[in-house]
């Protein structure tokens, strides 16, 4: 039996708490804080578990994922390279054509405004190909 787009939401959402839970230390409080910034900025995102694990914030496309190392949380976003980044929060997966990355390590700090527009334009960029791809479609 399939399940239904609100019922996969609301199991990837209660999986992506279960991981914060488990997690229970720097890395979940970290994890945390971050969705709950991407939540601020895009009530409507989607959250997902792809990948056999991993979390996932997507509106109209993926955003971006949270995975948890031993010692570092790494938020990619999909579409990175694609983002002005003028506070340069990316720093890592820079070489990449599409993708960029933020490692976070314990004790740091993000810079709340200036990942708030990553997800802003992020949310845009998606949105924007989404109308792009119908019109396309449309011929």
């Amino acid at each position: 039996m399939e399940m239904s787009d609100e019922s996969q939401a609301l199991a990837a959402s209660e999986l992506i708490s279960k991981r914060i839970t488990d997690l229970a230390d720097w890395r979940g409080e970290t994890l945390k804080r971050m969705r709950k910034l991407t939540q601020e900025v895009d009530p409507e995102v989607v959250e997902e578990w792809k990948w056999k694990g991993t979390p996932t914030w997507s509106h109209d496309g993926i955003i971006c994922t949270g995975e948890s190392y031993k010692k570092v949380v790494k938020l990619t976003f999909a579409k990175g390279a694609s983002l002005e980044d003028p506070a340069c929060l990316f720093n890592s997966s820079l070489d990449g054509h599409v993708r960029r990355a933020i490692d976070i390590f314990e004790g740091e700090e993000v810079d709340e405004a200036a990942f708030k527009a990553l997800i802003q334009q992020a949310v845009a960029f998606n949105s924007g190909n989404k109308s792009k791809t119908k019109k396309k479609k449309e011929f």
